[in-house]
């Protein structure tokens, strides 16, 4: 497996990545990337001088996986978005790798801390489906994983819970906000 930049004119290398995206998130509960069109759109997005989006491709040039980014607060930090590993090839390392790669070009490019959200539009953390206020803080502190929710993968790796938008995606669909230092 090698990972590399998306190119911007290699519209097989962005098709296969717009499908891979749809695939990722199916059965997910979110609400991105319903169509062919819209996962397109994004990957076409992530290719913006001075983003990151980068694909890992199998010895037959297979899309394994994708992940994007982009700088916010000056650079100093950049928010990764999205990361997607094809469902036939999760658990591998894949996704790590992937992680990884983005922080190693982050931290050349001058940034300090990569964050992301991770939804919960379909209630597979305990923040989901309930209503977080007044005491959102001592929920995220109790916080549990349901169905193989996202925000522990990323717990593996070194990224931390710094806070949470309660009803970002309607009522009890929260986004959950991770960080880490690179």
């Amino acid at each position: 497996m090698k990972i590399i930049d998306l190119g911007a004119q290699d519209e097989e290398a962005i098709r296969q990545v717009a499908i891979l995206l749809l695939e990722g998130f199916r059965g997910t509960g979110s609400q991105a990337w319903l169509t062919i069109e819209a996962a397109v759109q994004e990957v076409m997005d992530s290719l913006a001088t001075g983003k990151i989006s980068r694909i890992a491709v199998a010895e037959d040039d297979t899309i394994l996986g994708w992940i994007a980014g982009a700088p916010e607060y000056d650079g100093h930090a950049w928010e990764l978005h999205p990361l997607v590993v094809s469902p036939s090839y999760r658990g591998q390392g894949i996704g790590r790798t992937l992680v990884a790669d983005f922080e190693r070009l982050v931290k050349e490019r001058g940034g300090t801390t990569v964050y992301l959200g991770t939804d919960d539009e379909d209630n597979r953390t305990s923040l989901g489906g309930v209503d977080l206020y007044p005491n959102v803080l001592e929920q995220v502190s109790h916080i549990r994983n349901l169905r193989r929710h996202p925000y522990e993968f990323y717990q593996k790796i070194g990224y931390t819970i710094v806070g949470v938008i309660p009803d970002a995606n309607g009522l009890g669909k929260p986004d959950i906000l991770m960080a880490k230092r690179v």
